[in-house]
């Protein structure tokens, strides 16, 4: 149960720091984003539930974490990867449903953002190489919530493929915290 709770919280810290704005030229790994262009370049980046809590892009992300609980976890040593949701990516679930899950089915909520997080700092460059090294199928990503995703390349981005098939496009890269790295997507994964 750590672990998950470790996972979520990464994945939760990643997707607060991933939303942060990047430049348009950031679109499929091209150019990853420095830590410090997102805050003060003299300073070092805090944990990922930091990064994320420092952006308002992942409000959502920030209390659908505290609300699982996940915070501690996501603060933890790491590293971990975190592709993570941006408000916008939130707004596409049903309100109901969210609020459901942030105040009701928070055990719900919790495996969903636990299927955000992966073991490890997986930079963007490492990502693509695994990806360009399985070929056509495309490359499988085990999530610290036990669940895995697909990523390939489409038309130059990278893609996330969820276990109900449904796709979320990586907008930034390599959003640097202390205990791994952010990458931002568009979409909420599901697990199921």
């Amino acid at each position: 149960m750590n672990k998950i709770t470790i996972a979520l919280a990464s994945a939760a810290s990643l997707a607060i720091a991933a939303c942060a704005e990047a430049p348009a030229e950031n679109e499929g790994y091209d150019e990853p984003i420095a830590a410090d262009t997102m805050t003060n370049s003299d300073a070092a980046p805090g944990t990922l539930v930091e990064v994320a809590q420092g952006d308002e892009t992942f409000s959502t992300l920030v209390s659908a974490v505290t609300a699982a609980g996940l915070g501690e976890t996501l603060s933890g040593e790491g590293p971990f990867t975190v592709f993570a949701p941006t408000n916008d990516a939130f707004a596409k679930i049903d309100e109901a449903t969210l609020t459901e899950l942030t105040t009701n089915d928070t055990e719900t909520l919790g495996a969903i953002l636990q299927y955000h997080v992966v073991s490890g700092n997986v930079d963007a460059a490492t990502l693509t190489q695994a990806i360009t090294d399985a070929g056509e199928a495309g490359y499988t990503i085990e999530t610290v919530g036990g669940g895995t995703l697909t990523a390939n390349v489409v038309d130059g981005n990278v893609v996330l493929t969820d276990a109900a098939g449904g796709t979320s496009t990586v907008t930034a890269t390599d959003v640097a915290a202390s205990n791994g790295v952010i990458h931002v997507i568009d979409t909420v994964l599901m697990p199921q």
